[in-house]
């Protein structure tokens, strides 16, 4: 299997209603060679406001967010759907790209209509080479060289880790660059610890993970919380049945017995509680596990020792009911995700039907004369919603002129809210952010920065006048 190493230069930090401008990949055979590469920019959508900072970072100007030679995001993402897909199935890696750039990703497909799924459906898995260094500054300190902040705090952004290392990150922010230093960063794990690499790479494959939990009576389960490392000895308990890539896992450090004599009233009060003795695992979202065997021996001393641990391991898994307690427990302490009324947040709120998925293939194969209908023919009032806003987008023409200039409305009325309470980014904040912002700058900053404010003026200036 190859891999894929990608990354994203986006308007801002907003997963749900920022989008992609700048989209890098590059397909490595499984020594970490590379194959082939691909990157592509595109224009800015008009109901997004590209945030300050996140221009200042990048280095695209307002100049650049309405390039009429660049693609559509609409053509930029059939683009990157089909190079991910001539290269599939794959492992696709980026660096904090399982918190960020996979569901920037995925609300670029979702968007678009398409399935946002392709980074871990159709023989496809995922990881993180972040969690990765993160790991192996844990696991084995020496192997990589990891800068410190003032406070003596481990910083794992990739613009520090890779010339730390050796590579030069003189083009930090590009995505294609980002691409480079990631694969070096790899490259040097796997040459240095390739037991490390060799794990991280078969976790990252959900079987792999499901048989290895099902197989170990006693493993260890790493994760990161602010940059920092936290380790349990766990086992395996069962399945979330809402959700079948979440495997549950009780901390050993917790006896099976004392859980076992609760009330559910108070097992539930338990397993609410910090640290939590349930744990959720996503098999598919390559998990930090490794054997009891294999754990630093300072871990392992700060344990129960191996006999006890089994001991509870078989004592709660031998007990169906306990099991199955435990993980209601624990699904019931978790804070219920409140419905949004906004169409960018509704992405996980159910999967599209096969029907559904259907049209969306037909819509992309048609003439933009012959998907209006097809629109219409959508059962998901989300599509629906995305397919008016995507036809407004790229084919306005075909809109009656009545629909056409509610839609203008109700784009400017989304761009000039000013009360807080919207989840994006309008031009009225954009706009404060951007004057205390120039109020410092220099040099190359100042000019960049100055460009982007005369853009939000007549955009706001545009929006303005269909508030009037």
């Amino acid at each position: 299997m190859s891999f894929v190493f990608y990354d994203t230069e986006t308007t801002g930090t907003n997963t749900a209603f920022d989008q992609i401008l700048q989209f890098g990949a590059i397909r490595t055979n499984y020594e970490l060679n590379e194959i082939d590469r691909f990157e592509i920019r595109c224009r800015l959508l008009p109901y997004v406001v590209p945030a300050p900072g996140a221009m200042r970072v990048t280095g695209v100007t307002a100049g650049q967010l309405v390039d009429p030679s660049l693609p559509t995001h609409y053509q930029m993402v059939r683009a990157i759907r089909a190079k991910l897909t001539e290269w599939s199935p794959a492992i696709f890696i980026g660096h904090n790209s399982l918190g960020f750039d996979e569901h920037l990703l995925r609300q670029a497909f979702y968007k678009t209509l398409h399935a946002p799924y392709l980074t871990n459906t159709n023989g496809n898995c995922r990881t993180d080479s972040l969690r990765m260094i993160q790991a192996v500054a844990r696991f084995a300190p020496d192997a990589l060289n990891i800068t410190v902040d003032n406070r003596g705090k481990q910083l794992f952004k990739l613009d520090r880790l890779a010339p730390a290392n050796g590579f030069d990150h003189s083009a930090a922010h590009d995505a294609m660059a980002d691409v480079e230093a990631t694969i070096h960063m790899c490259r040097l794990i796997a040459e240095r610890e390739p037991e490390h690499w060799s794990r991280f790479v078969r976790f990252a494959q959900k079987a792999a993970v499901t048989d290895f939990a099902l197989e170990e009576d006693v493993f260890v389960l790493t994760d990161f919380y602010y940059a920092r490392p936290y380790s349990w000895m766990v086992t395996a308990i069962g399945t979330n049945p809402e959700n079948g890539s979440e495997m549950f896992v009780l901390d050993l450090s917790n006896d099976p017995d004392d859980l076992a004599v609760l009330d559910d009233e108070d097992l539930a009060g338990v397993l609410a509680q910090s640290p939590k003795p349930v744990r959720g695992m996503r098999t598919n979202a390559g998990p930090i596990v490794m054997p009891y065997e294999d754990a630093p021996e300072d871990m392992r001393d700060a344990w129960p020792a191996l006999d006890e641990l089994r001991r509870r391991a078989a004592r709660v898994k031998g007990d169906a009911a306990l099991c199955e307690r435990l993980i209601v427990a624990r699904l019931a302490s978790r804070e219920e995700r409140k419905p949004s009324e906004h169409v960018e947040e509704q992405i996980y709120d159910g999967f599209t039907t096969h029907d559904d998925n259907a049209l969306m293939d037909q819509f992309h194969s048609l003439e933009w004369t012959q998907r209006v209908p097809v629109i219409g023919r959508l059962a998901d009032g989300r599509l629906r919603a995305l397919g008016q806003r995507l036809l407004y987008v790229e084919a306005p023409e075909l809109m009656d002129d009545v629909a056409r200039l509610d839609y203008d409305a109700a784009i400017a009325r989304r761009l000039m809210a000013a009360d807080g309470t919207k989840p994006w980014l309008t031009y009225p904040q954009a706009l404060a952010e951007i004057e205390d912002m120039i109020a410092v700058a220099q040099g190359d900053d100042a000019g960049l920065l100055a460009g982007h404010r005369n853009y939000l003026l007549e955009r706001a200036a545009w929006a303005g006048t269909l508030l009037d």
